[in-house]
């Protein structure tokens, strides 16, 4: 770990420290598992995960999240937000990612509370800021913690302090809530987060790492990295891929000529 980086994560550790006791909401991504890590480092039993279990998720970040604070012996409490039951973001608009977090992080303020945890951190980073992420402002709205952020660490830094620190979550793929594969303005239902995560499911068995499914409508919507493009092309998998996604109820299934990018479906929002 240079010299910058270890500034920084001992800047994130400082902020960390003064805190009384934490819970730290965790997804079992990059950015959460190595502000948990820190936390426990520092506050010792003072710290607890809070995990929002939700449709949201994929079925998989939960269990990662589940193994990796048994693991480590911390405490992990997994509640609902019960977003589904809320229109206004099943309504999907711009604003959704507002709505979405402030559900979940009052859940988590409350579960803090009931365990007489004194706050709520989670894992922003500085990129996180760099993108259109109305989330974040709800988050500060509630005075949510964002240590890493606070310090200075961005995506990278983070995980190249994981992987300094010995975390296996250090090289896992970015992970974005399944609602953000669903363009704004179309509804979001319990199907269509099911369809997108069983397609993407389907490409991650056959080894793609990064990438997303977008729903829209009959049309399945996938992006990959460009230097994957080739191995989706080859006719066997091409095929199994199609075959597949049309078994979840899509009617047409496409290549994104342009690539992976992150938030794609937020072109042209400022």
């Amino acid at each position: 770990m240079n010299l910058e980086l270890k500034t920084r994560i001992d800047k994130a550790r400082e902020i960390l420290a003064a805190q009384e006791s934490l819970l730290v909401a965790f997804s079992g991504g990059v950015d959460s598992s190595l502000l948990l890590v820190l936390a426990r480092e520092v506050l010792g039993n003072k710290v607890a995960a809070g995990t929002v279990e939700s449709l949201l998720l994929p079925s998989f970040e939960k269990q990662h999240a589940v193994i990796f604070t048994k693991k480590r012996g911390i405490p992990h409490h997994i509640i609902g937000a019960h977003e589904m039951n809320a229109p206004d973001f099943t309504e999907n608009s711009k604003n959704r990612c507002y709505i979405c977090k402030g559900l979940h992080m009052r859940a988590l303020a409350d579960l803090a509370q009931k365990h007489g945890l004194a706050r709520v951190a989670h894992g922003a980073n500085t990129d996180d800021y760099s993108d259109y992420r109305p989330g974040l402002k709800a988050a500060r709205e509630l005075a949510i913690l964002a240590p890493l952020a606070e310090a200075g660490l961005d995506k990278n830094a983070v995980r190249e302090a994981s992987k300094a620190l010995g975390l296996e979550t250090w090289d896992k793929p970015s992970m974005a809530c399944l609602a953000s594969r669903i363009p704004y303005g179309s509804l979001i239902t319990p199907e269509k987060l099911a369809a997108v995560e069983k397609a993407e499911d389907f490409l991650r068995n056959q080894g793609f790492i990064q990438f997303r499914v977008r729903h829209h409508g009959d049309t399945a919507r996938i992006e990959i990295c460009e230097n994957d493009f080739a191995n989706l092309l080859s006719n066997a998998l091409r095929h199994a891929i199609v075959r597949h996604l049309e078994g979840l109820g899509f009617s047409y299934v496409s290549l994104d000529l342009a690539g992976y990018k992150t938030g794609n479906l937020n072109k042209g929002i400022v």
